[in-house]
């Protein structure tokens, strides 16, 4: 009994071995994919990539032109998702977001409300410059993000699966803008930053995108596919050092003791769900690096995204010149 048991487990190792090689292997050839159209953006692929496998949402912070809709729109096709974009503006009503119910009258004269869903009924939603619409619009976005349904007269109606959404901020224009609440960035797993492309990257741009023939994504997995790497994700195995040093370095980024000579430059630090996030992200790291167990480097790597929207400095740091990232670098620093 003990032998077939032995030789039980042992194909089960062998299936999830398979199934992750093939997994790692459909996701390299969508990151290819990606980087096929978009150029000089290998660091915001990956992170974008990251955040999806990790069945979460990013924030894409970056000024006009970076192709952020773009990377959005080739993220639906490559990875075969319904993908809907939503530009936000201050007239923006929830119920423009959500759906609404209508009044409905059949041939017989008998009245009903119909339900007709919203853009948020799509696998990929990108929210383009998401501070620009109202608080009460922003807010109708929260129970979908954490909850994956909405509740619309009453009624709850399921989101599509997988569901991600990629809002945009332009970090320039604050003029008629609505910052996000705390409680809305907690939801993104990721705050990514969009910089531009260096000068190889740009003549690149130059001559893809004034050509003739423009250079166009193609499927290269299904959602089925991707919901299936979310759930490899969650199994891949994380070593005691790897939890050791998520917990350090997100217990370090609150005011307290923890965060030793760091403390008095935190106003306020960044709550569980954001070593939840740094979990579920590093392990997606080594899936797209190959690697079927994420390391101490992954979390150096990914500490400044998922920790710095979570997280605030005090006056005096910032009279000091000091600043999110650099905190978040010098924290990192210690369990690097």
């Amino acid at each position: 009994m003990t032998s077939a048991t032995g030789e039980n487990f042992e194909s089960l190792d062998d299936m999830i071995i398979r199934t992750a090689e093939s997994t790692a292997a459909n996701v390299r050839a969508a990151r290819a994919g990606i980087g096929a159209v978009i150029f000089g953006q290998e660091a915001v692929v990956e992170r974008t990539l990251i955040t999806l496998l990790s069945g979460g949402h990013g924030l894409l912070v970056g000024v006009p032109g970076l192709a952020k809709t773009k990377l959005v729109e080739t993220l639906g096709v490559v990875l075969g998702l319904d993908a809907r974009r939503v530009q936000f503006t201050p007239d923006l009503m929830p119920s423009d977001i959500l759906g609404a119910e209508v009044l409905e009258e059949s041939a017989g004269g008998r009245r009903s409300f119909r339900f007709i869903p919203g853009p948020v009924f799509a696998q990929l939603l990108m929210a383009d410059e998401i501070n620009r619409a109202s608080p009460r619009t922003q807010s109708a976005l929260l129970q979908s993000m954490q909850e994956g349904h909405v509740t619309v007269a009453g009624v709850r109606h399921d989101l599509p699966k997988p569901f991600h959404v990629l809002a945009t901020q332009n970090p320039l224009e604050q003029e008629g803008t609505y910052p996000l609440p705390e409680a809305q960035l907690d939801r993104f797993l990721m705050e990514i930053d969009v910089d531009y492309p260096d000068r190889d990257s740009e003549r690149k741009i130059l001559f893809d995108t004034t050509s003739a023939e423009e250079t166009k994504p193609r499927a290269v997995m299904t959602a089925e596919e991707l919901a299936a790497a979310q759930r490899l994700v969650r199994r891949l195995p994380v070593g005691e050092s790897v939890v050791e040093a998520i917990l350090t370095l997100v217990r370090s980024a609150r005011p307290g003791s923890e965060a030793g000579d760091l403390s008095k430059f935190i106003a306020w630090g960044p709550g569980p769900r954001a070593s939840q996030s740094l979990m579920l992200a590093v392990r997606a790291r080594a899936l797209l690096d190959g690697r079927y167990a994420p390391s101490v480097d992954d979390v150096v790597a990914l500490a400044e995204p998922v920790l710095k929207h979570r997280m605030a400095l005090t006056f005096a740091a910032r009279a000091d010149g000091e600043t999110v990232p650099g905190v978040i670098a010098k924290l990192a620093k210690r369990i690097g």
